[in-house]
């Protein structure tokens, strides 16, 4: 009885083993038929490789937000997933991450090039860009390459690189440097400075940059339209590649695209005091309507009526219905979040819009430390409001490490655009900025103040003089001087 008892239980656990076994064998089965789109939306991340910048990704004081930033957010939105985008030094250690763990694919401003696509898939294109090679105004204007005179400066193993080289075959006295850490803004500055006095950058980046560096003009183009695309690794399923071109061509299709693209420049644009023509013919159109409800928050805040509606003219020109790529709203352009932070439930509402924007700016400004004295408190506020107070908070850091005042604004001011230069953002805690933004932005308020306060004024005088005008009554009654 013993022994067929055992015999049993043997059994019994063969049998168990052989199940366990084949649950294991099934699992690992099934795990290997799921495709690489399967994954992505398994693990409920994508994971974007990119380089930051201006057009590709950034975060201010509005959030996350860049081009390719936005594009890829939509492709992740369409497939149900959390976009995350993860960025590299440099270009080329960008382009060598595609398709590592952390790398589903490559999005920063990515030329397709015969050398390239030997190493990686691309998507269909989504934009073209042309290379301009760009001087600084008041230099001779370079006619041809082989009429450069100083120097010219470009990323290491770009596309602007790889075109280089095509011409110097035709001119060899062709010669430039190449920096790996350089990167197309930084390159603008540098030619703007005249630290250099040439460089090739793609013509997004320059009509994205041009109104931050008004004396870099663009010289000659050195290449016929280039399209722009996705990078994806050479292996893989093609699953997740098919998924973005399907994306793409629908994103294209729909119009979106063009729309994003067209708030890319116009973005670019709102910093520039170029259209004071408008504002101009907005305060004889748009401020009546909101004045009365300017004055009224700005009493309830402290702040001068003027400062909050320059504010809210630069960022939405008194259109209580704006709205941008990344989600901001209304009259001040919140966010979602400082909405909630402020308590506000409608953002198209001007009466909460205005509330929550001047809450946010005296919250700013109160944030900021005591030693900080008006009117400097009030530009750092609104340089804050603009970039995000972190990256304020980096700029007086390097304000004080460059032997300046951190608590003043002609100080700070000047180190701010130095957070899109690599040699300094990787030094400091919240990164890359596009830090030539919020100078431009508090400049741009401090001249609509400035136009508001004269205009306001003006109309003070014509109500005073129209006062000191006698009445109807009175010039009837009014006895005729002697002739």
């Amino acid at each position: 009885m013993n022994r067929f008892s055992n015999r049993v239980g043997r059994t019994a656990k063969r049998i168990i083993l052989a199940f366990v076994a084949a649950l294991f064998l099934f699992y690992f089965t099934s795990a290997a038929r799921i495709n690489d789109l399967e994954k992505i939306q398994q693990r409920g991340i994508l994971q974007v490789l990119t380089v930051d910048g201006p057009t590709t990704y950034y975060e201010d004081g509005k959030g996350k937000s860049g081009f390719e930033y936005l594009l890829a957010k939509a492709f992740a939105d369409s497939l149900g997933v959390e976009l995350v985008m993860l960025s590299k030094p440099t270009l080329r250690t960008m382009l060598l991450s595609v398709g590592g763990p952390n790398g589903d694919f490559a999005a920063g401003n990515i030329t397709v090039t015969a050398s390239r696509s030997e190493q990686l898939n691309f998507t269909v294109p989504y934009m073209q860009v042309t290379q301009h090679l760009v001087y600084r105004r008041g230099s001779t204007r370079p006619r041809a390459l082989n009429e450069l005179d100083g120097d010219l400066l470009v990323v290491k193993g770009s596309s602007h690189s790889e075109q280089l080289n095509y011409w110097a075959e035709q001119y060899p006295q062709l010669s430039w440097r190449e920096e790996d850490n350089a990167e197309m803004s930084e390159l603008l500055r540098m030619v703007h400075d005249k630290e250099i006095d040439y460089t090739v950058v793609d013509s997004l980046a320059y009509l994205v940059s041009r109104h931050i560096y008004p004396q870099v003009r663009r010289a000659i183009d050195i290449s016929e339209p280039q399209a722009i695309a996705w990078a994806f690794p050479s292996h893989g399923d093609g699953t997740v590649l098919a998924a973005a071109n399907q994306f793409l061509r629908d994103y294209n299709n729909s119009g979106k695209l063009t729309a994003l693209k067209d708030e890319l420049l116009a973005q670019a644009d709102n910093f520039s005091v170029a259209g004071s023509q408008r504002f101009g013919e907005l305060v004889a159109k748009r401020l009546p309507t909101y004045e009365a409800l300017f004055k009224d928050v700005a009493r309830q805040f402290g702040l001068d009526w003027h400062l909050l509606a320059a504010v809210a003219y630069q960022e939405s020109h008194w259109n209580p219905k704006a709205r941008s790529p990344t989600g901001v709203r209304g009259l001040m352009m919140l966010t979602l979040n400082t909405a909630r932070e402020m308590a506000i439930k409608n953002r198209l509402d001007p009466l909460q819009s205005l509330m929550g924007g001047a809450a946010y700016l005296s919250k700013l400004r109160a944030r900021l430390p005591q030693q900080i004295n008006e009117p400097d408190r009030t530009l750092f506020a609104l340089a804050a409001y603009n970039v995000g107070f972190g990256h304020l908070e980096d700029a007086r850091i390097l304000t004080q490490r460059n032997g300046q005042d951190p608590n003043l604004w002609e100080h700070v001011r000047q180190q701010l655009p130095k957070l899109s230069n690599k040699q300094y953002y990787l030094t400091l805690k919240y990164g890359f900025a596009r830090g030539s933004e919020p100078v431009i932005y508090v400049d741009n308020i401090q001249y609509y103040r400035r136009y508001l306060e004269l205009h306001d004024l003006s109309q003070q005088r014509e109500l005073q003089s129209a006062e000191d005008l006698p009445s109807q009554n009175e010039w009837q009654d009014a006895t005729p001087p002697s002739l």
